[in-house]
């Protein structure tokens, strides 16, 4: 049995971190629909990596328990790659909440059952974490230790208060580098560690839904005036993740790390910032 690494998320950011760090183990990777990841899968057979897929839907306790016993089926979970969600622009508050905040809790909650000693997770979150103004310690500490059955419904997690799916995509990714602050205390107990990646606009398909859907002109802004004056790639992503769940960040666990060349700095202190 070889030691397994689990991909959420078949799309460009979780295969760029994957091929960085699962030569000669096999990989599990997972997506809502069979035919991303079969795609996926077939781009990393071909380059020479073992690959299983399956179908999982993150908002599902039974969906997500099911790939947890097909991945310890296969051997010791040393790796967890949990790069799946919806934008603002694909999906209601209500189903941003359920994939985005619910579900991500949900799958650490599973695979931190299971994580072998050594083992880490990379959970991919968001710059617009970054842009949702200070929440109460009460609200982030629900937010971060709230049992994830339970989660949904926290009043701050209500229609009332969240009225619009870009809120419920800042309020989801908050929560996901919290959730993580919180777990990475119970994946210790395991010996494993576990970080959060808040990536900026990354040319990805979901990321030209985004710049070619209602907010597009407002992305296309943040780019020009960021001070890395361009969007970053999924190989850029890759490079982070690999310091997260390899030797070299054995030190590193509860993180979170905004990487979004500048755009939250000129959100807040630049040309982005409201005058």
């Amino acid at each position: 049995m070889k030691d397994v690494i689990v991909v959420i998320g078949a799309g460009s950011i979780g295969q760029a971190i994957a091929r960085r760090v699962s030569a000669g183990k096999h990989v599990l990777l997972a997506d809502l629909r069979q035919g991303n990841a079969d795609a996926a899968a077939k781009t990393l057979s071909d380059a020479g990596f073992e690959v299983t897929t399956a179908t999982v839907d993150v908002s599902s306790r039974a969906s997500v328990h099911a790939l947890v016993e097909q991945a310890t089926a296969l051997g010791n979970v040393f790796g967890l790659i949990h790069a799946a969600g919806v934008s603002p622009s694909q999906a209601s508050p209500e189903t941003i909440l359920h994939v985005d905040l619910y579900g991500t809790a949900l799958v650490l909650e599973e695979f931190g059952n299971v994580i072998a000693r050594g083992g880490a997770g990379v959970v991919i979150a968001s710059q617009s974490g970054h842009r949702l103004p200070a929440l109460t310690p009460e609200q982030d500490k629900a937010l971060a230790t709230t049992p994830v059955e339970e989660l949904l419904a926290l009043p701050l997690l209500q229609p009332d208060q969240v009225k619009d799916s870009l809120h419920a995509y800042q309020v989801s990714k908050r929560g996901n580098s919290l959730r993580v602050m919180a777990e990475a205390v119970r994946w210790g107990k395991r010996g494993a560690r576990v970080n959060t990646i808040s990536p900026g606009i990354i040319i990805t398909p979901l990321a030209n839904d985004e710049l070619k859907g209602p907010r597009g002109a407002g992305y296309r802004r943040m780019l020009e005036v960021s001070p890395a004056g361009r969007a970053g790639t999924p190989d850029e992503v890759g490079t982070v993740g690999a310091l997260l769940m390899g030797p070299d960040g054995a030190f590193i666990t509860g993180s979170d790390f905004l990487m979004d060349g500048g755009v939250t700095s000129a959100y807040w202190y630049g040309e982005l910032a409201e005058k």
